[in-house]
């Protein structure tokens, strides 16, 4: 592999760009797409630098110095004895929606010489959604692309009906020429020249700025908030240990995916988007979860999450787009297919935790801050959103929360929502109306807390009396229903006929988090699920090995992701089985450490004997919002440590 080969990623303010380690871009799609991205669209991606008339060669790959901020060296073509004319320091930043690169030409001669820079760019303005590779086509009838030049370098322009989008490049000094290059589909490329005078041993700079001009309104800069304190126990000596060190880059990514979204009553609030490069975007499961990990740390998080999903919160009966009065938003979209409808995401409500979710973290922040005025505030949201989990959600009329399977969305609506991951041992996909097991276990959890709201906040106890029959109700059929005795396991789930979806799955563990199954089988799952066909030394497998479905490399039937370790570890704590949260922990600590510090979205689920480091999945994003506040959670469920000695 060359050092072309490989991605920089640079991300500050809702905003990310992808580079080759030289500093190129390129226009790839797939797994790892490149270019400047923008509110669901790349905005740039065409990025190539000839000195000279050729490529130059790159003695120091762009490498990040922060992580908006990459540098790297280049040349012109040279050999031993006659040595490059002069050197090309490159420095790259992105900031929100724009793109700067500052390059630096320093003549080695001692004679007074002509540099030639050519700079081929381009814009196709794709959607995120074209550039997966899933063999999905999206037509664009009338779709118009143009380039004009300016006074000092290039406008792209982009129009397809009422959508307009736009990517202005900035050059200081301007260009000397612009002319048109090479086209390709969807691409209207300029090659930008510039012929710059060196001195003997001399220097000249050429300042280069991209900014996207997206569909609509842009939203304004985000400013990262501090870091908040957070107390760890150091080592003798004062070291600070693993754990410390990956809960700080956790945190600081939380805030490199921060970006800002409309609140309940017109409020602007900054919630962390899930991940890059595929959902800088609110999603809401994941925002969920990962305002509850970081809860006792930045309780702010929580209010600006519960706050954006309210104002999102469904209002209407939609098919394609799955909303339901009441029913959590799983994700939202701004791209141009979420426009015109050719894809559901532009409010997307194929979740069936989310709404349970909310209604948790909804009571959990009342808990932890001791503050009723945001419970206050939401009650109407949280009483529709009970309302939707015993209507549309199912639980009156199946006795679960169910899903069926959207063909034109998310075949599975849990947070294992790849396709063919809810399955039987054989591999089989379940059919719906689905009912997985942890999404009644989180329905439990939301109506115990949510009569807790309505006993000590709203007053009203005839409808606090109510949601606990019903949780108690809910708990009972459980068990009888899940609960498989000859594995001694819970079912991952119930398909349309009530059958047993039998695959033994990392979900029985948020059942100890949500407190539904009863403290003896509770405490049987969580030693079972630190055996070896699912722990592998780094972390709990999403599907136990030795089954039929199971893959190690695959998204959730086989893979380890952290956060699910999370919630398991949380629920471990909370039945206090402390010996296999530390194992857990440890494991999962170790993993970040080969990382930086930082923990991917999923690792590949190979044992870690087998393995001097983890094995990365290869779609993993990062960073991940989940990922980040994972080592959050795993410090509140260690609780307080013993010092050093």
């Amino acid at each position: 592999m060359t050092a072309a080969d490989l991605r920089v990623q640079l991300v500050r303010d809702a905003t990310f760009v992808r580079l080759h380690a030289d500093g190129e871009i390129s226009g790839t799609r797939g797994s790892a797409p490149d270019g400047l991205f923008f509110q669901d669209a790349r905005h740039l991606s065409r990025w190539h630098l000839a000195v000279d008339g050729t490529a130059p060669t790159a003695l120091v790959p762009a490498t990040p110095e922060t992580d908006d901020t990459a540098a790297g060296v280049l040349t012109p073509e040279g050999t031993r004895d006659n040595p490059p004319a002069y050197t090309v320091f490159r420095r790259q930043s992105v900031t929100a929606g724009t793109f700067t690169e500052h390059l630096s030409l320093v003549s080695n001669r001692p004679d007074a010489l002509t540099a030639r820079l050519d700079l081929t760019v381009g814009a196709d303005f794709a959607d995120l959604f074209e550039l997966r590779a899933d063999d999905r086509h999206y037509a664009k009838p009338g779709a118009e692309y143009e380039s004009r030049d300016t006074a000092d370098g290039v406008l792209f322009d982009y129009r397809r009906a009422d959508w307009h989008a736009r990517t202005d490049i900035s050059c200081d000094p301007a260009p000397d020429a612009v002319a048109p290059a090479p086209a390709r589909e969807g691409d209207t490329a300029r090659t930008l020249t510039w012929h710059l005078p060196l001195d003997a041993h001399g220097r000249a700079d050429l300042r280069l700025t991209v900014r996207a001009h997206p569909h609509g309104r842009t939203p304004p800069p985000v400013t990262a908030p501090a870091p908040a304190a957070v107390r760890h126990p150091e080592r003798a000596g004062g070291a600070t240990d693993d754990l410390t060190r990956t809960c700080e880059r956790g945190l600081a990514d939380i805030d490199l995916l921060t970006i800002p979204v409309p609140g309940v009553d017109g409020e602007d609030v900054r919630v962390p988007a899930a991940g890059i490069p595929w959902f800088l975007t609110l999603f809401g499961r994941d925002s969920l979860l990962t305002a509850y990990f970081l809860l006792p740390y930045r309780p702010a998080t929580a209010a600006a999450v519960l706050s954006a999903l309210a104002a999102t919160q469904g209002r209407r009966h939609d098919p394609f787009s799955g909303e339901q009065p009441g029913r959590i938003v799983h994700e939202t979209r701004h791209g141009e297919l979420a426009h015109f409808r050719q894809v559901p995401y532009g409010r997307y409500y194929g979740a069936v935790d989310a709404t349970p979710l909310f209604l948790v973290l909804l009571h959990a922040h009342h808990e932890a801050t001791g503050d009723p005025s945001l419970a206050k505030r939401l009650e109407r949201h949280a009483r529709r959103a009970v309302d939707w989990m015993l209507t549309d959600g199912g639980l009156e009329q199946h006795g679960y929360l169910v899903y069926d399977p959207d063909p034109g969305g998310l075949v599975n609506q849990n947070w294992k929502d790849s396709a063919g991951a809810v399955c039987f041992r054989d591999g089989t996909q379940a059919e719906g109306p689905v009912a997985v097991c942890e999404a009644q276990g989180y329905a439990y959890d939301a109506l115990l807390r949510t009569a807790e709201l309505a006993d000590g906040v709203w007053r009203d106890e005839a409808y606090a009396r109510r949601l606990r029959e019903g949780a108690a109700r809910l708990r009972d059929r459980f068990t009888a229903d899940f609960w498989m005795p000859d594995a001694d396991f819970p079912a991952l789930a119930l398909d349309g006929d009530g059958r047993q979806v039998d695959a033994l799955a990392s979900d029985a563990g948020h059942l100890l988090w949500s407190g539904i199954l009863d403290p003896e089988r509770s405490r049987r799952v969580g030693r079972r699920l630190l055996e070896p066909d699912f722990f592998s030394g780094w972390a709990i497998r999403t599907l136990a090995a030795g089954q039929r479905p199971y893959h190690p490399l695959s998204y959730h039937r086989g893979s380890a992701w952290p956060h699910d370790n999370a919630v398991v570890v949380l629920g471990l704590a909370r039945q206090g089985l402390a010996a296999e949260v530390r194992t857990v922990a440890e494991g999962l600590v170790a993993a970040a450490a080969h990382h930086g510090h930082r923990l991917p979205e999923v690792l590949a689920g190979y044992d870690r004997a087998a393995t001097a480091a983890p094995v990365p999945y290869p779609h993993s994003c990062s960073p991940q919002a989940w990922a980040a506040a994972t080592p959050l959670a795993l410090r509140t469920a260690l609780g307080p440590q013993p010092p050093a000695s």
